[in-house]
């Protein structure tokens, strides 16, 4: 099994992209930092980012994720944002890299989970607030820079998906995997 990470900076439109992969026929797996935000907030807390622990609740539910989707037969599957981007949101946010955390990026590195090249789906040049997505553009692009940093950091090597359609978009990605 092949997988791909596709990741970013928030509000680059990963998401659409990997619904219209899914839409597709590929596999994917959902990202877990939003799903951890709606959860926490409809619980009560209204930044639960804030707190050191977030980041690895986040992690554990994408080790959760990672290997439910390594029983399905898919050729290949398509991860939103891994264990390296939690721990760019960890620098981002001013967190320690948790002994969980580090021991998650250790397994996926040594048991060489997703391939070498990421998808990094760069900004649109705006960003749209949402519920879970509370940043400035200009906060963006400082956290895009950081993430990029840190997968080149874990060897990985980022295959630029730039503005366009999300149709030619999603055709760069396909087009790469052949």
């Amino acid at each position: 099994m092949r997988r791909f990470i596709i990741t970013g900076a928030p509000g680059a439109g990963k998401t659409a992209i990997i619904r219209q992969l899914e839409l597709d026929g590929f596999s994917v797996v959902e990202e877990a930092a939003t799903d951890v935000i709606a959860a926490a907030q409809d619980l009560g807390t209204v930044q639960p980012w804030t707190d050191p622990s977030f980041i690895d609740v986040v992690a554990n539910l994408q080790r959760h994720r990672q290997i439910r989707a390594s029983y399905h037969p898919d050729e290949v599957q398509f991860h939103d944002r891994r264990a390296v981007c939690t721990a760019a949101l960890a620098v981002y946010l001013g967190h320690p890299l948790s002994p969980f955390l580090a021991s998650e990026l250790q397994r996926v590195k040594n048991e060489a989970i997703y391939q070498n090249r990421v998808f990094f789906i760069r900004n649109l040049g705006f960003i749209t607030p949402t519920q879970a997505r509370r940043i400035s553009f200009e906060e963006t692009v400082r956290f895009e820079k950081i993430h990029e940093e840190t997968y080149r950091d874990f060897g990985f090597e980022l295959f630029s998906v730039e503005p366009a359609s999300l149709g030619e978009r999603v055709s760069m990605i396909k087009a790469a995997i052949r």
